[in-house]
């Protein structure tokens, strides 16, 4: 490898990856399986490698804060048969259900450098992590939880229920990444309140879909499961905002 390769973004991306991969293999954290360290240390070359410092900053947002939310309420969660496997250590599975979508934008933006993939990115994990949290808070302090589809009260943990309290945390998650990542997007923003209206928008859109799915689509395809349907989330919530963005002129 020549020093100049070393050196460039993605070389960068490289050594530090690998660094953070022997770290977390070596510690005593319970945030990823083993299996899952190595895989998060490939969504992290590519996050780095195509968008820099600032795309590796919202996807550890993401991450500390939804591993953070798994923990509210263990006990009650626990009890009830409701919390995360592992004690919500992530796997490979885990891993690429929330991220996969943003590692194709993030490659997408090395390839064909246009702000509009930042958007796209910023809004799956603004999804994301309204959804993670909504259903963490939910399950944890929800008083009442309906289908959303039915308004049909459910035990808390039922695929499609949502609560008041969950919701208005999820709408806040997303808003709160949407500013993360407006803050730092410099010239890939402007400044345009715009963009962050349209990445906060399609968090939630795609937040609700997921609901719906997790009702309608779940019990019917036995392929769909939870990972699938975070990538189908993520996936919508960047289209919409790409969509939305380019129609209203974002990043022309």
């Amino acid at each position: 490898m020549g020093q100049a390769w070393l050196l460039s973004q993605w070389g960068v991306a490289l050594w530090l990856n690998l660094a953070l991969v022997a770290l977390a293999l070596l510690s005593p954290q319970k945030a990823l399986t083993r299996a899952g360290v190595l895989h998060a240390g490939l969504l992290g070359l590519l996050v780095w490698g195509g968008l820099g410092g600032r795309g590796y900053l919202v996807v550890a947002a993401y991450f500390l804060v939804g591993t953070a939310v798994t923990k509210l309420g263990i006990r009650r969660k626990q009890a009830q048969g409701i919390a995360e496997k592992r004690e919500g250590a992530r796997g490979p599975e885990n891993v690429w259900g929330s991220a996969l979508t943003g590692a194709a934008c993030a490659v997408g933006y090395a390839l064909f450098a246009h702000p509009l993939w930042w958007l796209g990115y910023s809004a799956s994990f603004a999804a994301k992590l309204a959804d993670t949290v909504s259903s963490e808070v939910g399950k944890a302090y929800g008083r009442q939880t309906f289908l959303i589809t039915t308004l049909q009260p459910v035990p808390a943990g039922t695929e499609g229920a949502v609560s008041l309290e969950g919701s208005l945390a999820g709408v806040a998650a997303a808003g709160g990444m949407a500013a993360l990542a407006w803050g730092i997007g410099g010239e890939w923003v402007g400044g345009n309140l715009l963009w962050l209206g349209i990445c906060w928008l399609a968090g939630i859109l795609a937040t609700l879909a997921e609901s719906w799915m997790g009702v309608v689509l779940q019990p019917r395809l036995a392929w769909m499961s939870n990972e699938v349907v975070n990538g189908i989330q993520t996936t919508l919530a960047a289209l919409l905002a790409v969509g939305l963005g380019a129609l209203l002129g974002i990043g022309s």
